[in-house]
């Protein structure tokens, strides 16, 4: 018996052949052979791009009106604490987005007559917030609400309100299609098991559609850290708006790159982990279909 398990490889570690070792050796030194043909292209590229840019005639004027190192520097700490109410809002709007998203998506996937009105309303809904321009809805938010009700509001709720209403139906949209992916024997076998409508959706359903959307879900909530620098809009002292009063004090755009930095830096991670997690789950779907 022992002998068996040694002359196989035995139970516990498999040996692969000869064969199988030299296929794995020759995807090593391709991926090794690939990464370095990626970085010396990418250092010519960009090598190129920066002489090119260097050699233009308007590049000295260019550099002094949006890249001044010293006005970066002095326009940062302004622009850093209305980068912050940025981050408020972000923060707000996921979880509003969230729970409205969800209330939509439900709304719009009940079955039965019973429910059309609210399938009805759920998708006027969606159509109207995804039609209109996010800069209409601050718009229509941030001065149409306070002269409704005829009290002052802070901005930083008129703006999560304005972020809510529109990135709630497209977030509804992505959720729905995830809930419609799932195959219709899921829930079959889920209510043959006593499970109720409610139940099915929330330990069936969901889990299988919030696997399938996260990659759409992240690129939604990319999107959204870039819109929430709108606000400023509304009067809100944010990285935007301090950045302009920084440029109209300088007479120099640099604060607004210092803005831009600052949300591509918040935005870089959400995009790796969208691109990690994507290509995870490629890979888990297509396990044994390589060679």
């Amino acid at each position: 018996m022992t002998s068996d398990l040694t002359s196989t490889g035995g139970a516990r570690g498999h040996i692969p052949s000869a064969l199988e070792q030299d296929r794995r050796a020759f995807r090593t030194r391709q991926s090794r052979r690939s990464v370095l043909v990626a970085i010396a292209s990418s250092v010519a590229f960009a090598l190129i791009v920066w002489l090119t840019m260097v050699s233009t005639p308007g590049w000295t004027a260019v550099q002094g009106a949006f890249f001044d190192p010293t006005i970066a520097w002095e326009a940062l700490p302004r622009v850093w604490d209305g980068f912050l109410l940025n981050l408020q809002v972000l923060a707000l709007s996921v979880v509003t987005v969230a729970v409205a998203a969800v209330i939509i998506a439900v709304a719009r996937t009940l079955p039965g007559p019973v429910f059309f009105p609210l399938r009805v309303l759920a998708a006027a809904y969606t159509d109207i917030f995804r039609g209109l321009p996010f800069i209409i809805v601050l718009y229509l938010v941030g001065f149409g609400i306070p002269t409704l009700v005829g009290t002052y509001m802070p901005a930083i709720l008129l703006g999560t309100l304005a972020v809510t209403l529109t990135y709630s139906a497209y977030v509804a949209e992505v959720i729905r299609a995830g809930i419609e992916a799932v195959h219709p024997s899921q829930r079959l076998a889920a209510r043959a098991l006593g499970l109720g409508y409610t139940q099915t959706l929330r330990r069936v359903v969901m889990p299988q559609a919030l696997r399938k959307i996260t990659p759409p879900l992240m690129n939604d909530f990319v999107a959204m850290q870039k819109d929430v620098g709108l606000i400023s809009i509304l009067g809100a002292a944010d990285a935007v708006l301090a950045a302009k009063i920084e440029a109209s004090q300088t007479y120099n755009f640099t604060p607004y790159i210092v803005a831009g930095i600052l949300f591509i830096l918040l935005a870089i991670p959400t995009i790796r982990l969208t691109d990690w997690y994507t290509d995870r789950l490629r890979r888990r779907e297509q396990t044994g279909s390589l060679i």
